[in-house]
């Protein structure tokens, strides 16, 4: 334990993130993710230091002046950002400062769970088995209000000054959607444990319902961490209902994305399965910008589209189907939707986002089978059995009814555009490229 003044200190260091740097949607969220953060440190008399560039260059510089004598983060796990902590570890050590970084992110350390053979899972099921054999431990509480803020001056850039928030007016909605505060996702979290996450189990995949957490921006960012998301069940006595124990496993899921891009530090741009490295993929730019604007003819993947526009996320369920329609039924690389995903994405995620995405594509680890092409008119129908989520995202198809809101090219009264691709053709297509991949590899 030390007891010297500390400096709370956020570094903008876009080049440390590698080929991932932030998305338009992310920037929004820590734009205002760190001006809660801010307005918490001085409430208990602690300031926001800020600085933006290369991680090793600013924290050189702040320990000169302040005469700092320890460096302490907690860490995270994408490929390119271990290398440049590592560097950083080894630079300010080699100058005698204490460096050392946490676990805030996960329940465990992704080189702590191995399978009998002492390698890495690729299967879900039992490597969530095995973890729920394991003593998790508890979160870390910190009581911050005893801390000493570093009282003499200390340079530092105002939030707005590292130009994190869009200059075209495209994230009005995003803040009648998002309350991106510490305080809100307490609330959020407490709500959704009590009642042992309601009807989760059940209307998980209905996105005409509120029946998801919608805490995955606020885990990304750190303003919760899963240690926390468990103890709250716990607390409340609701751990082992059947809705809570279908929500904890999605949070397990969370976990095996982080554990296979530890041990496949490869997969935000390479296959797991190595043969899907010769898939015939296409690339039609038109097909693309329709999927991307939500203009493909498809009901329930243009809404999950403009949703995603308009609100910076996606219910999980349309997310599969629109992933599906992108790279089966138009035959476009998984990385293309991954990419605009992390651009447009509060909760973009590059270890569940890769891991989604290499899923639907049926390349990843646990990935849906290849052959498996969702029916974009049978999901709508599934699970928006009254069209109410299609109406809302798009209203010029509103006024149709519920018989034919799924497939509104059976009438001509309508301004909306008639299916990219037919159903058929375009799984037939999907198909004969498997084929012909396992020809290739015959």
């Amino acid at each position: 334990m030390r007891s010297e003044p500390i400096v709370a200190l956020f570094i903008l260091d876009e080049n440390g993130e590698g080929d991932w740097r932030l998305g338009g949607a992310s920037r929004w969220w820590l734009h205002h993710a760190l001006s809660d953060l801010k307005n918490e440190l001085e409430a208990i008399g602690l300031k926001l230091v800020i600085h933006k560039g290369p991680s090793h260059e600013v924290l050189k510089a702040v320990l000169a002046d302040t005469g700092g004598g320890a460096v302490y983060w907690n860490r995270r796990y994408e490929p390119q950002v271990i290398q440049r902590d590592q560097k950083i570890k080894t630079a300010l050590s080699a100058d005698g400062c204490d460096v050392q970084s946490f676990n805030a992110a996960l329940l465990f350390e992704p080189w702590e769970i191995k399978n009998k053979a002492g390698k890495p899972f690729q299967v879900f099921t039992p490597y969530w088995k095995h973890c729920l054999f394991q003593l998790r431990p508890e979160p870390v509480t910190v009581d911050i209000k005893e801390a000493r803020g570093f009282d003499h001056g200390i340079r530092s850039l105002a939030i707005g000054e590292l130009n994190l928030l869009p200059t075209i007016n495209w994230d009005h909605g995003f803040y009648e959607f998002w309350e991106p505060t510490a305080k809100s996702v307490r609330e959020r979290l407490e709500v959704f444990a009590s009642v042992g996450a309601a009807d989760y189990a059940t209307m998980r995949d209905r996105p005409d319902c509120n029946g998801t957490s919608k805490l995955s921006p606020f885990l990304h960012w750190g303003q919760i961490g899963p240690r926390e998301v468990f103890a709250a069940f716990e607390r409340h006595g609701t751990t082992n209902q059947k809705s809570a124990r279908k929500y904890l496993a999605e949070i397990g899921w969370r976990e095996f994305s982080y554990h296979l891009l530890y041990h496949f530090p490869h997969l935000p741009d390479e296959p797991l399965r190595e043969e899907f490295a010769h898939f015939p993929w296409t690339l039609n730019e038109e097909f693309l910008g329709a999927w991307q604007k939500g203009a493909t003819g498809y009901p329930i993947v243009d809404a999950g589209m403009r949703e995603l526009w308009a609100t910076g996320w996606m219910h999980n369920r349309v997310r599969m189907v629109v992933a599906s329609l992108l790279v089966k039924h138009l035959q476009i690389h998984w990385r293309e939707g991954a990419r605009w995903f992390w651009d447009t994405l509060v909760d973009a995620d590059l270890a569940s986002n890769t891991q989604g995405w290499q899923w639907t594509a049926g390349c990843g680890a646990d990935a849906s089978p290849y052959f498996r092409v969702f029916n974009p008119i049978l999901q709508g129908k599934k699970f928006d059995p009254d069209g109410d989520y299609v109406r809302h995202w798009i209203p010029e198809i509103a006024h149709l009814s519920t018989e034919v809101i799924h497939e509104p090219w059976k009438v001509r009264d309508k301004d909306y555009p008639d299916p990219i691709v037919d159903h058929k053709e375009g799984r037939a297509r999907a198909l004969f490229a498997y084929e012909k991949l396992k020809a290739m590899r015959a």
